[in-house]
């Protein structure tokens, strides 16, 4: 069933409304779906290099916005909703998981998550659930969200289809040291401040 999904998913990203379909995709998956707009972004990049910082820009707006449910959904209804989504992603006990994250180290969760493979709907209901700071948890979101597309469009428009190729296959090892970056230069502030 998961496959059949992702395939219609892809057949979506040639569709003529594919930047709406995009846009609603990059929402849905921020709070409660399970395919990642990679999966249109990518090759709506590769077909229109002209146009991959607009896809990124698209889906940067979606995702933040759909995280904003996300957050809602969790902060008032997470018995109701969160926790059957969570479950029917096997991510039942993450909130407890992510709460104790939250308490210790805050935006930094945010900003490693946004950008990794992990779900970003599990960060999302969790942040909610935890009553984490709404303005943090959207400056965070903008920050990571935006770096994880307009990364990914850059490597597509910069090296078209071979970086396709190495994002699939590497896709983890750069989202992770991109995230280490990130965080690095949050401690270097930190310190510097």
């Amino acid at each position: 069933m998961l496959r059949a999904l992702y395939d219609r998913i892809i057949a979506l990203s040639a569709h003529p409304r594919a930047p709406t379909w995009l846009g609603v995709v990059s929402f849905a998956e921020s709070s409660f779906f399970p395919i990642p707009p990679d999966a249109m972004l990518i090759p709506m990049c590769l077909a229109r290099p002209d146009r991959a910082y607009r896809y990124a820009l698209i889906c940067t707006i979606a995702s933040v916005l759909g995280g904003l449910l996300g957050y809602f959904i969790g902060a008032f209804l997470f018995e109701a909703v969160a926790q059957p989504v969570l479950a029917a992603y096997g991510h039942a006990d993450a909130l407890a998981t992510f709460t104790g994250w939250f308490e210790r180290w805050g935006a930094a969760v945010i900003l490693i998550k946004g950008l990794t493979p992990i779900p970003y709907k599990v960060v999302t209901i969790a942040a909610g659930a935890a009553h984490f700071s709404l303005i943090v948890f959207f400056v965070c979101s903008v920050i990571t969200r935006g770096a994880r597309f307009f990364l990914l469009a850059w490597l597509l428009r910069r090296f078209g289809p071979p970086a396709r190729v190495f994002i699939e296959k590497r896709l983890n090892l750069i989202a992770g040291v991109t995230a280490l970056a990130i965080v690095a230069g949050f401690v270097a502030l930190r310190f510097l401040a």
